[in-house]
């Protein structure tokens, strides 16, 4: 919507003087504090500040992606030994920051690319520590909802001595407080965006609403389910024609997403994806764990292996898959080849014990590649 000539010399302000009090602003505006805020609420409406005092949106810039989903605190906790069911088991326990859309926000900064992330966190002591480190690591946490009445999330897994995944447990009610209103406040943030990345802890209600937001804006949508049940999201917004560029989801949620059980078999996959794109979906990339994944899009499907790894701990890999393939999109790489920095991103991340390695970067994907000695991904039509 367009601003009106007093709105425009405001924001204008706000730009020059971004920490000025309403005081100073309605002094160099020649108005009142009472007025000052309700051009303020204007311009918050209009989507020409973010909602959370004087936030103005990124500036625009090719490649910029947004990422709206969860943010929490992740525990691990990983036993020194095989693990017995139904008893204690001798162990270590680390806290971390953590949260699909937060762990892939900070991929995407440290792969260089410019990452804005809108989520919701608790005003408590977790939900500081978390945007003060999301915000270090160089992603742009101004269009984070801070909600009344709620703990910031936790994400509790318990791996084996192996590293692998045994049990998780996933607390997000914080989540639920990014509603569509609250989204809507924050559509500034969307302004811009070449890329959208959609998790699946967001409500159904706002998942199909940043749908919208983001077709207004030209901004293609990745989904990511992030489980099998909350994989299901998605289906009302496809059912209502409000269809992502891509999804990306392992096999199980991919059967969510057609409505019928899918085997691990490249050939039910390629079905089941082709039913994707009969709704509209672009890009189908579907992750088979050691399998390595599907690729399904315009130019056909291709296989990709899986690289190979020393697992320490596979928490977080599906997130750096995702963002480095999201990076390489963002610069005009291919789908295929995106794919391959993907698989370079997870095997670089299973080997930290963090969910987000301090050691990726595009030099180290672009090492990791040279030095694995696969075959070129397998493409058939």
């Amino acid at each position: 919507m367009p601003l009106t000539d007093t709105e425009s010399a405001l924001l204008a302000l706000i730009r020059e003087t971004p920490l000025a009090t309403p005081e100073d602003l309605a002094r160099r505006l020649g108005s009142t504090r009472a007025a000052v805020n309700v051009h303020v609420s204007n311009l918050v409406r209009k989507g020409a500040l973010l909602g959370r005092g004087y936030v103005l949106p990124p500036a625009d810039g090719p490649g910029r992606v947004v990422v709206v989903g969860g943010a929490n605190v992740d525990v691990k906790a990983r036993t020194l030994a095989a693990a017995v069911p139904g008893t204690s088991n001798p162990g270590v326990t680390v806290q971390a920051p953590g949260g699909v859309a937060r762990n892939v926000a900070e991929n995407l900064a440290r792969l260089g690319v410019p990452v804005t992330l809108v989520s919701a966190v608790g005003r408590d002591a977790l939900g500081d520590s978390l945007l003060r480190a999301t915000e270090a690591a160089g992603v742009d946490v101004r269009g984070v909802l801070r909600a009344e009445g709620v703990g910031t999330g936790t994400y509790t897994a318990v791996l084996n001595a192996n590293g692998e995944l045994l049990v998780a447990v996933a607390a997000m009610e914080a989540t639920e407080a990014l509603t569509p209103a609250a989204l809507h406040e924050r559509r500034g943030t969307l302004r811009g965006a070449a890329w959208v990345v959609a998790d699946g802890n967001l409500p159904e209600a706002t998942l199909a609403h940043l749908l919208t937001l983001a077709a207004e804006v030209g901004a293609s949508v990745v989904f990511e389910p992030v489980s099998v049940p909350k994989a299901a999201r998605l289906r009302p917004a496809l059912a209502a024609g409000l269809v992502p560029h891509a999804v990306t989801p392992n096999v199980p949620e991919l059967a969510v997403l057609v409505g019928h059980d899918v085997p691990d078999d490249p050939d039910a996959i390629r079905s089941a994806a082709r039913e994707l794109h009969d709704l509209g979906v672009t890009l189908v990339w579907v992750r088979r764990g050691a399998h390595g994944s599907v690729l399904s899009g315009p130019d056909g499907v291709h296989d990709l292996p899986a690289l190979p790894a020393t697992v320490r701990d596979v928490t977080g890999a599906g997130d750096a898959m995702l963002a480095a393939f999201l990076a390489a999109l963002a610069s005009g790489v291919g789908p295929a080849e995106a794919a391959r920095r993907g698989h370079a991103a997870a095997a670089i991340t299973i080997e930290s014990e963090s969910a987000v390695s301090p050691t990726l970067t595009p030099a180290a994907i672009a090492a990791r590649l040279a030095e694995t000695v696969t075959a070129e991904p397998t493409q058939s039509t």
